[in-house]
């Protein structure tokens, strides 16, 4: 099975190729859509410019697809991309949102290939408890109360999820940010050859707003001599 895994460089589309590599699946591409929009239905934001670099710690080709990010438009965009790769199936980090699960899955469809997304529908607090024994995960983005300036640069760890528990219970945030309370980066991960370190970033904060992003500004991959 020729695959493609849709990667914006968080927690989620880590999590579709981790799946897919364990399936044994052929993992030919990685496609990353980048949007011009920040208030994108169907992508990932934030940081998506290092989704090259981590492409380069996994080694496997990544295919970046560029979209304004116009509703709907960007499914077609999407799909555009898609369809220029020879693969049988497309593998998506969806864990919630029917919005974007039934337009992959119906691009998909018109595409003759398979639809996978691994992590549908599984317990927010589950899937979280795995992610960060996987995963060296931190949040890059935030736009829920309660997710003040402070979480912008942490990495998700035990403590960190026990505060995003009490946080869903306070205030309905879910737990692994389905609803957009919070976008992530992976750093590391069992199929990265290289870490990836930040050089230089800047955290950029709206308290009108009460949402933030940790922009990225440099980057580089580090030899791995040992696990994390």
């Amino acid at each position: 099975m020729r695959v493609a895994v849709l990667y914006s460089g968080g927690k989620d589309s880590n999590y579709a190729l981790y799946w897919a590599l364990k399936k044994g699946f052929e993992v030919k591409y990685l496609v990353s859509m980048v949007s011009e929009s920040d208030e994108s239905y169907m992508y990932h934001v934030p940081n998506i410019h290092l989704t090259e670099l981590q492409a380069r710690a996994i080694g496997i080709p990544i295919v970046k697809g560029f979209t304004s990010g116009e509703k709907e438009k960007e499914v077609e965009d999407m799909k555009t991309v898609l369809e220029g790769l020879k693969i049988d199936g497309v593998v998506a980090g969806a864990l919630a949102s029917e919005y974007q699960k039934q337009r992959v899955d119906s691009v998909a469809k018109e595409l003759g290939i398979e639809s996978f997304a691994p992590a549908w529908h599984r317990d927010p607090v589950d899937y979280m408890k795995e992610i960060i024994s996987i995963f060296d995960v931190v949040i890059v983005g935030t736009a829920a109360y309660g997710l003040d300036k402070s979480w912008l640069g942490r990495r998700i760890d035990e403590e960190a999820l026990e505060e995003l528990i009490k946080l869903n219970e306070k205030y309905r945030v879910h737990v692994a940010g389905e609803g957009g309370e919070f976008e992530t980066f992976v750093r590391d991960a069992p199929f990265f050859r290289a870490r990836v370190v930040f050089d230089e970033v800047e955290k950029k904060w709206e308290e009108c707003s009460y949402s933030g992003v940790l922009e990225v500004r440099s980057a580089h991959l580090e030899p791995k001599g040992s696990s994390w």
